[in-house]
């Protein structure tokens, strides 16, 4: 059986792995990012970027049972340096078969998005294949405050697959108010801090 370090093996094997290396070593457990209103808020690149990853949603079943498997979340790096956002709207997708190649994202409109393509993993090809791809669509922030009430995102693949998901109203206002917050913090960081005015702010993450 062919076996890869995909994401979803990982997801397999991770909590055995933590049992078996901490069981005789004392090692602390790694602190866990700090949650604002179920948002999950971190900081990146030497704190470049506050890091905020909205709670996951199941689009599909548990692939074989497997938790956060077949999932979605909303996700935003704001940085530091002059408050700017890039949102993105996450997706796990694992399924059996024909590998789909999933490539276009589009709003309710029709719109085309930005796609990002992130990973794309074969789990086993043992009495068949299974795949598992990893992939986002960027939101620009004016589409994702018009989504309060609820934000629909269209998927289709080269196999001419497709798949749409709907982010309901209260994840799309938890995910803007931990933005707000962020920059917030920012601005009162900045009246007390003031950057040199020579500084150049850092790119921003794909």
């Amino acid at each position: 059986m062919k076996f890869l370090p995909t994401p979803v093996a990982v997801r397999f094997l991770l909590p055995v792995l933590l049992l078996t290396g901490l069981a005789g070593c004392g090692v602390a457990p790694v602190p866990r990012p700090i949650l604002q209103n179920d948002v999950s808020r971190s900081t990146e690149q030497d704190g470049r970027f506050i890091a905020l990853v909205g709670p996951r949603r199941q689009h599909d079943e548990p692939f074989l049972g497997v938790p956060s498997t077949n999932i979605y979340a909303l996700r935003s790096w704001v940085d530091t340096r002059n408050g700017q956002t890039v949102d993105q709207l996450y997706v796990e997708s694992s399924y059996f078969g024909d590998e789909r190649n999933w490539d276009t994202a589009r709003d309710a409109t029709g719109q085309e998005l930005r796609f990002i393509p992130i990973s794309k993993n074969e789990i086993t090809c043992s009495g068949g294949c299974s795949y598992a791809e990893e992939f986002a669509a960027a939101l620009p922030e004016p589409l994702l405050r018009a989504g309060i009430g609820g934000l629909q995102v269209s998927f289709t693949a080269k196999s001419g697959a497709s798949k749409m998901i709907f982010v309901p109203g209260d994840l799309v206002a938890k995910q803007l108010a931990a933005v707000d917050a962020a920059r917030a913090s920012l601005s009162s960081a900045a009246a007390l801090n003031p950057a040199p005015a020579t500084e150049v702010p850092p790119p921003m993450p794909h």
